[in-house]
């Protein structure tokens, strides 16, 4: 059997443990080698293309003409009629090697001749089916030791995988075979020695399904919510770096599953020392990350991550689901601190999100590209061409003398001091191993605003003033330019987790054109992407023009991340705006979500339908990484509709679904802080805030206002419009024993509906709340 070790990219996600089932030649780079290789972008970007027979997908072009597959029944079909293999690609739009090894081994003329001549070739788009991904993803980790994408996988045609890797040059390189070099090998194996391929990968598959199983033993209880906390605390707490925040020094990740998590921990550990460390941790890093280069000082949003330790030069590429994530991050730092910043963050995040990535009918676009044209002439993309800036641009834009600034300073001075920009350019050579930056400047913040200003004689009001009107001659400039490729695709997964962005900053802020700006994306979810007839969720649909929605013929069903973020976010929504439909909805879909991807032998939930027929593994995902595991988000959301329901047996199935994972959250907690934060919700338990007055009335608005200004994890918040035939009275029959007092709007605290005495004075109920 052909047998080959790929070293992990930068983009690798965590390896399965099972490295040692294959070893052999070895594709190992030198580690500044690798870092170079996968840090170089792309000169081209191909768009996502839609298949006239089936769900949109990345093409395979070669001089012969397409010969590429959607995952599918005509494939399938295809390669057991020719007795064929399969080559399966597997990339996303934004992918810059995916484009490369396109551009250099697809579209070669050999190298096509030998792919459309001797195998059936499937190119699928992650994003669009993340369950054949993680399929073959964890068979590539586990008999790789990494992962990554392009990842290129060699299956039977009955779909069972024999040898896997990622990003191949198109020829050999050293010790390094080349693409061509490992087809001729493949297709030798494939001829001599199949038998024992077969075998192999039929072996690996057994291994994997047992491996990766997770199911609760029987009798087994949940593991102690706070211990476990603990546990996720001190391993954050090793990996954290002190210096400019952050749990690794580069590349450096957002992770706001981890910052959730401390500020969570936090709030139930108020007076402890171990708390006061959580918040630290997470508000320093949220402060570093705003200041960095990581953040769009011009533009507004979060690139994709940092290459070095001090957040300054990003990955450029911009994703809808950090987006979301860390408005919602930023906008609880706010809650626990008060600090302007971080609610300015958050804004400044929407705003992004509001401009660049959304459709006028309300649904949210997948992602902005890393690459641009220089310049409208170039022929060749660069990393942030868009985004960066010479110090002669910044002074040939900048050129006016601010009044009453030290030594005739110009706007430029003052500019370019603040945010860092240098006549060389302000990136390190090793940060821009390929030159794309070469004389650039990524902002970032260097000083205060405080000291700029006093470095300058201006108070710091004026100086706010010069800072905000020479970011906006920047970002006019910036529109000019030659855009970065937008995904267009329209995921209901992300979509569920960019309403859940909205409708919390607008509640926490009363904001109410944020809270318009959720409910319009509700309504674009409901109607764009749920599929009546049928009763369920549509995992994606398409815009190529910012207008019209388009379809496939054959729809993808939602998988399980779609139901739990789009529950998630409609239960944000309808404690944002008090709008029944919204809960009613997600009581629906939670029913569906419950009916396709429970398990009912070893609980929790498989990401996707298990029984479908092409998939070798029904997988549970068991770590939060760039989004939180939808069973993470799952044990809350059961939670929280077991107590705005009155749906006991959904607060069982929340336990039942922790410990199914109690081995992982016991030995390795850091793998699902999301997920210790449902465990912690069992044990400190949740409040039920009712509010008994008229929605519209101005002291019902006051004492929601008080609710929504702190950060309570574990809560419910219910208004309680004396409406007695409506949704709420009839799910829950205690409400019309909870009375307004003196005719006023009156809060009712409650553990398990039992309740303290009523309040009608926000200020009572603040200090009620944080007791």
């Amino acid at each position: 059997m052909l047998r080959l070790i790929w070293t992990r990219s930068p983009f690798s996600t965590r390896p399965f443990g099972l490295s040692g089932l294959f070893s052999g030649v070895s594709l190992r780079r030198d580690r500044a080698r690798s870092r170079s290789l996968f840090n170089k972008r792309s000169s081209e970007h191909t768009p996502t293309l839609r298949s006239d027979r089936d769900p949109r997908h990345l093409s395979f072009r070669c001089p012969q003409g397409s010969f590429r597959f959607p995952w599918g029944k005509e494939a399938f079909d295809k390669a057991k009629t020719e007795d064929k293999p399969i080559f399966l690609s597997v990339g996303y739009s934004t992918c810059h090697w995916c484009h490369v090894m396109e551009r250099e081994s697809f579209e070669d003329k050999e190298i096509g001749k030998i792919l459309s001549d001797n195998f059936v070739c499937i190119k699928v788009d992650r994003e669009e089916r993340p369950d054949v991904d993680k399929v073959y993803m964890t068979f590539v980790q586990a008999t790789s030791g990494g992962g990554g994408w392009p990842m290129s996988v060699w299956l039977t045609p009955e779909l069972r995988p024999f040898i896997g890797g990622t990003y191949f040059p198109p020829r050999d390189s050293g010790r390094r075979p080349g693409f061509k070099t490992v087809l001729m090998r493949i297709m030798e194996q494939w001829q001599n020695n199949r038998e024992a391929l077969e075998t192999s990968g039929e072996r690996v598959v057994d291994a994997l399904r047992k491996g990766t199983s997770i199911s609760a033993n029987p009798g087994e209880t949940l593991p102690s919510g706070p211990d476990v906390a603990n546990r996720c605390l001190q391993q954050l707490a090793h990996s954290y770096e002190e210096e400019y925040g952050g749990f690794r020094d580069a590349p450096k990740f957002p992770t706001p599953v981890n910052l959730m998590f401390l500020m969570s921990y936090w709030a139930v550990n108020r007076t402890s020392t171990e708390g006061a460390e959580a918040l630290q941790m997470a508000l320093h890093t949220l402060r570093m990350m705003a200041l960095g280069g990581i953040h769009d000082h011009v533009a507004q949003g979060f690139h994709r991550y940092s290459t070095d330790s001090s957040w300054h030069v990003p990955h450029f590429e911009k994703m809808l689901y950090d987006q979301a994530q860390l408005a919602v991050a930023y906008i609880t730092a706010y809650q626990v601190s008060g600090e302007r910043l971080f609610s300015d963050v958050a804004l400044d995040v929407l705003q992004y999100v509001s401009r660049d990535l959304s459709h006028e009918m309300g649904g949210f676009f997948s992602a902005e590209d890393a690459d641009s044209l220089p310049t409208p002439e170039s022929s060749e993309k660069r990393e942030g061409a868009f985004c960066v800036w010479t110090a002669g641009e910044v002074r040939e834009l900048l050129p006016d003398t601010v009044a009453g600034a030290t030594g005739g300073a110009t706007q430029a001075d003052i500019f370019m001091h603040h945010y860092g920009v240098k006549d060389q350019g302000n990136v390190e050579l090793e940060q821009d191993p390929h030159g794309e930056l070469q004389g650039q400047n990524v902002l970032i913040v260097r000083y205060s605003v405080e000291l700029t200003a006093a470095r300058f004689g201006l108070s710091v009001d004026r100086l706010s003033e010069v800072l905000t009107s020479a970011r906006a001659k920047l970002a006019e400039v910036r529109r000019a330019r030659p855009q970065p490729h937008l995904d267009t695709k329209i995921l209901a997964s992300w979509n569920g987790l960019m309403l859940s962005g909205f409708a919390r900053v607008g509640a926490v802020l009363g904001d109410q054109a944020l809270l318009q700006r959720a409910e319009q994306a509700a309504r674009f979810l409901r109607d764009h992407l749920w599929d009546e007839e049928g009763q369920r969720i549509l995992h994606s649909c398409y815009s190529s023009d910012k207008v019209d929605i388009e379809q496939t013929a054959s729809p993808i069903a939602g998988f399980l991340d779609d139901y739990a973020f789009v529950i998630c976010g409609l239960l944000d929504l309808y404690e944002a705006t008090q709008t029944v439909q919204w809960l009613q909805w997600a009581e629906e879909l939670q029913q569906r979500q419950d009916q396709l991807f429970w398990d009912a032998q070893g609980s929790g939930y498989f990401s996707s339908d298990p029984s479908d027929p092409t998939l070798l593994l029904s997988l549970k995902q068991d770590q939060d990484g760039a989004e939180p595991s939808a069973n993470s988000v799952s044990s809350m959301n059961l939670l929280r509709l077991s107590h705005l329901t009155a749906n006991r047996e959904w607060m069982q199935r929340s336990q039942q679904l922790l410990t199914a994972f109690s081995d992982r959250l016991t030995k390795v907690p850091i793998a699902l802080p999301e997920m210790v934060r449902g465990l912690l919700a069992h044990h400190y338990t949740f409040k039920q805030i009712v509010i008994c007055g008229q929605p519209d009335a101005e002291d019902t608005a006051g004492l929601i206002s008080c609710v929504n200004s702190l950060f309570l994890p574990y809560k419910v918040l219910i208004v309680a419009d004396g409406n007695t035939g409506g949704f709420l009275y009839q799910k829950l029959p205690v409400l019309s024993s909870l009375l307004q007092q003196d005719g006023k709007a009156t809060a009712y605290v409650c553990q398990d509906f039992t309740c303290a005495l009523p309040i009608t004075c926000p200020q009572e109920l603040r200090r009620l709340l944080l007791e």
